[in-house]
């Protein structure tokens, strides 16, 4: 298969990548650097990129920024962050990128953890994380062409415990195995319109 990654780079991406490399031929895409260059929070660069890549089998995202800071301190530009950023820009991805897909390929979102099972700090990416998972379920019943859209929920990934797991008190960090099995299953198994939760 032929996938485009965006957020290839990434702490959880850049695993999801060398994954699906040892099977497919993969394309990284993100806003610096990579095979190609896009900005989720603009449609026009998510058409530019698919224009350069031309069709794929299925497209992965792993990116999106969201505002962290105590839900008091929050101002509505704050929310409007991850909505433009993460939920915005997956939301466009697959709103867009379906007439770049081909038939029976596959959507794979990325949410997580705080959906569930918020933190403090966390107001603006639960919200985000939650709008999408419904996303999915809705999207998958009408994209149509046999395309599949799924959502990847992780909880804390271990290989981010000494940057954010003071964030996250009382919470069992998950395997990056774990995480980048989610990713498989969504891109490489048959699910459509699932949460893969990895908590």
């Amino acid at each position: 298969m032929k996938i485009l990654i965006i957020g290839g780079n990434g702490t959880i991406g850049k695993k999801v990548a060398a994954s699906l490399s040892q099977k497919h031929q993969t394309i990284i895409a993100s806003r610096t650097k990579g095979d190609v260059l896009v900005d989720i929070t603009d449609s026009n660069s998510i058409k530019k990129m698919f224009e350069k890549t031309g069709n794929v089998d299925a497209v992965v995202c792993i990116a999106g920024a969201v505002k962290w800071a105590p839900f008091n301190d929050l101002s509505e530009e704050d929310f409007y962050i991850g909505i433009q950023s993460k939920m915005m820009g997956q939301v466009n991805l697959t709103r867009i990128g379906r007439h770049y897909i081909n038939t029976g390929g596959s959507i794979s979102l990325t949410t997580g953890i705080l959906a569930d099972d918020p933190v403090n700090m966390t107001t603006g990416a639960a919200l985000v994380n939650g709008g999408l998972n419904s996303f999915v379920k809705a999207a998958a019943m009408e994209i149509g062409n046999s395309i599949r859209v799924n959502a990847v929920s992780p909880g804390l990934v271990e290989d981010s415990v000494s940057k954010f797991g003071n964030l996250f008190p009382g919470h069992n960090p998950v395997a990056m195995n774990k995480v980048v099995n989610g990713y498989l299953k969504s891109v490489e198994g048959k699910l459509s319109g699932e949460v893969i939760r990895i908590y």
